[in-house]
C-alpha cells in the first residue's frame, strides 16, 4: 500500500493516521511536496543514545514522511546546554525546523521552556492551544502538566514536546507534520519560511 507521495506505508499504521489531516485540513494535489531539513534534540539527564526512544521515534517519523533529518542531539536538563545546541542549529542555514523532546513538565529539572522561550522572536501561541486540545483527547486533564510550546527564532521553527513516546507520536502525527507539509491547505507553516525574515 502506498501513501499520497508514493512512499510505502509502514506496517501497522492506519491510513487515517498518515494521509488525512485533522481538523478539516487537506493536502493539495496541485502542490509538490517539499522536504524540509529538521533537527531533533532530546533533553534528558538519564537517557543515552540507546534509551532515547522519543528522539528515535521523531527521527523515524521525520524521514518516514519524506523530510531530511539534519541533526540529532542528546542534551542534559541544563538551560545553557539546551540554548547552546539550539544556537548551533539556528545558525545553520540548512536547518529549517527543530523539534525538542523532554523537559517540558513541572518538576525542578524540567527547564526546556525556560531555555527556549527567551530565544523566541515570536511565539506560536496557536500551537499550545491546539496541543492541549489534542492531548486532552489522549490523556485528559493530565495535559495540564505539559508546557509544550513553539516559536520562531531567526527564521527557524522550534517545537518543544514532552519526552514521552505517546506525546511525541501525537505531536508529530497530529500537529507538526501537517504544518511542515507545504501541500497542507488552507495554510501551513512551511510555506511561510521564505517570509519569516522579511522586513
Amino acid at each position: 500500500m502506498m501513501t499520497m507521495r508514493g512512499v510505502p506505508r509502514p506496517k501497522g499504521i492506519v491510513v487515517a493516521d498518515i494521509d488525512i489531516p485533522p481538523g478539516g485540513g487537506r493536502l493539495s494535489e496541485d502542490i509538490a511536496f517539499r522536504p524540509m531539513n529538521i533537527a531533533v534534540m532530546t533533553v534528558s539527564d538519564t537517557r543515552d543514545e540507546e534509551s532515547d526512544t522519543s528522539g528515535r521515534l521523531l527521527a523515524e517519523r521525520i524521514t518516514r514522511d519524506g523530510h531530511s533529518l539534519s541533526g540529532r542531539a542528546l542534551v542534559k536538563d541544563v538551560v545553557g546546554a539546551i540554548q547552546a545546541q539550539l544556537r548551533l542549529w539556528i545558525d545553520d542555514p540548512n536547518i529549517e525546523a527543530i523539534i525538542v523532546t523532554g523537559g517540558t513538565g513541572l518538576t525542578g529539572r524540567d527547564v526546556t521552556p525556560e531555555a527556549i522561550r527567551p530565544m523566541f522572536d515570536k511565539t506560536i501561541e496557536g500551537f499550545e492551544f491546539v496541543w492541549h486540545m489534542t492531548m486532552f483527547q489522549s490523556v485528559g486533564l493530565s495535559t495540564m502538566q505539559s508546557r509544550a510550546c513553539a516559536g520562531l527564532t531567526a527564521g527557524t521553527l522550534i517545537f518543544a514536546l514532552p519526552g514521552s513516546n505517546g506525546a511525541c507520536k501525537d505531536g508529530w502525527d497530529k500537529l507538526i507534520r501537517w504544518q511542515l507539509d507545504v501541500r497542507h491547505r488552507p495554510c501551513n507553516l512551511a510555506e511561510l519560511i521564505p517570509r519569516f525574515l522579511e522586513r
